[in-house]
């Protein structure tokens, strides 16, 4: 029953929000009183907490499976982005954004999980791209993380930006670009290209 409650409060959570859902939403979804769930919860942020971190997994699963199966870096990069975008088509407005704003203490503690996933597959994809002629050769692989991540998360935290979910697909998207471009030699380019072709098919 645990599993199944986490289950019902994730997918509930991302296609709703994380403040409109109620544990009576959740508890009249899966067909049992609020009793049970509390059984396993103490309240809302407790059911918070572990959807979101096992959400976390899922995407830290997904990710080092795209990385075995050994794309070039910057195919590697899109096809990420891509599962990423299919993985939150339901979601109306960024998880981490809601996340920062209702569950402060539960966003800072993935944020820094996160941080950690990021610096160690950014760096692997740096190397992995300079190792194929597709980035520059002179790069500050630790830098050049650094800024990537920053201008990510500067999507979520920033009120520059729309947070419905469509919107910071596409802001990602135009951030990975600018990112490559950065980064890339004259090889690379070409690759961005062909990738940048793809997409814009299925826009």
């Amino acid at each position: 029953m645990r599993e199944k409650i986490v289950d019902k409060a994730e997918e509930m959570f991302l296609r709703l929000g994380f403040k409109s859902i109620t544990m009576d939403d959740i508890a009249k979804e899966l067909g049992v009183s609020k009793k049970t769930i509390y059984k396993y919860f103490s309240n809302k942020a407790a059911l918070v907490k572990t959807a979101t971190t096992r959400l976390q997994e899922e995407i830290d699963d997904t990710i080092r499976e795209i990385k075995s199966k050994n794309y070039n870096a910057i195919k590697e990069e899109f096809i990420v982005k891509a599962t990423f975008k299919e993985m939150f088509k339901n979601a109306k407005t960024s998880p981490m954004y809601q996340l920062k704003k209702y569950y402060p203490e539960i966003y800072t503690t993935l944020k820094n999980k996160e941080l950690c996933l990021f610096k160690d597959c950014n760096t692997d994809n740096l190397e992995k791209g300079i190792a194929q002629g597709l980035y520059r050769k002179d790069l500050h692989i630790d830098l050049v993380s650094n800024f990537y991540f920053s201008l990510i998360f500067g999507v979520f935290e920033s009120d520059l930006y729309s947070h419905e979910m469509q919107e910071v697909m596409k802001v990602e998207y135009e951030v990975l670009e600018y990112h490559i471009r950065a980064i890339a030699t004259e090889k690379g380019i070409e690759e961005l290209e062909r990738q940048l072709q793809t997409i814009n098919q299925f826009k």
